[in-house]
């Protein structure tokens, strides 16, 4: 499904833009967005917003059917695998996004690897939105895949140490240096996704026109993904997975669904 170009692009950048990928899509995810937002999980955060509303939750597939119907039905995972470059794509997690209209908090700059308990080389999420954006669009930093060191880990809420302990390279700041790094951000349609490696830089700003910004994103990781222990609880966290460092993250809890 994608071409030898974006599959060049994405390893390069480790971000691609994928235009009309789910079109076919928007209604189910918008119904699956509606009944995460009405019955949110355990994990739902509303971000500390003093104006509008910024909402999030992650880990609802298997409650939801919408999203269990994207996960298995959809192209998501084929188009992650071939990304990748993996025969397969096992899914990690789905996380919506949403910000209300005048939600003027940003998505601060961060990786999502260090967050997780899963590391390698072929990792890749889709980032979905239901809603055309502009200036609320997720913006990516060329090449921070392949950084030597990840970039430390913090709170969203108030910008502390998500860990005590780790080896990382300060949170960036692109914006004050616009010269060092090249920032990917595209304009985008219902149907669009971005498509980027777990270890890519990436942010949004605050959402400041009148309409919403909803977004769902799918995260896949590949064959040489392996269960890593960080140094404290990760996020998600999933409590009881009994994996140990090296192994392959569980088939029951993280299915494949694309390939063998």
């Amino acid at each position: 499904m994608l071409t030898p170009d974006q599959i060049s692009d994405f390893q390069r950048d480790g971000a691609i833009v994928v235009r009309g990928l789910m079109r076919d899509w928007v209604d189910v995810m918008a119904e699956g967005i509606d009944k995460n937002m009405a019955d949110p999980g355990e994990y739902a955060s509303e971000n500390q917003v003093s104006d509008g509303r910024f909402f999030d939750d992650y880990c609802n597939w298997t409650r939801i059917p919408a999203f269990e119907k994207i996960v298995r039905q959809s192209p998501a995972a084929q188009i992650a695998a071939e990304a990748m470059q993996s025969k397969t794509a096992q899914f990690f997690h789905d996380h919506v996004l949403v910000k209300e209209p005048r939600t003027p908090k940003p998505t601060p700059w961060h990786q999502d690897s260090p967050y997780y308990f899963v590391e390698g080389q072929q990792t890749a999420s889709l980032w979905m939105p239901l809603d055309p954006v502009e200036q609320a669009s997720l913006r990516m930093v060329a090449g921070s895949h392949k950084w030597d060191k990840l970039v430390r880990p913090v709170s969203w809420a108030d910008d502390s140490d998500f860990y005590e302990d780790g080896d990382w390279i300060p949170v960036p700041d692109p914006d004050a240096n616009p010269d060092d790094m090249v920032i990917l951000e595209w304009p985008m349609q219902p149907g669009d996704a971005v498509l980027f490696d777990y270890r890519t830089v990436h942010g949004a700003r605050g959402n400041t026109s009148g309409s919403r910004r909803r977004a769902l994103s799918l995260r896949f990781v590949g064959d040489d993904a392996r269960y890593v222990d960080r140094p404290g609880r990760t996020s998600p966290p999933f409590p009881g997975h009994g994996m140990t460092a090296g192994e392959r993250l569980r088939t029951d809890w993280f299915p494949i669904v694309y390939g063998n």
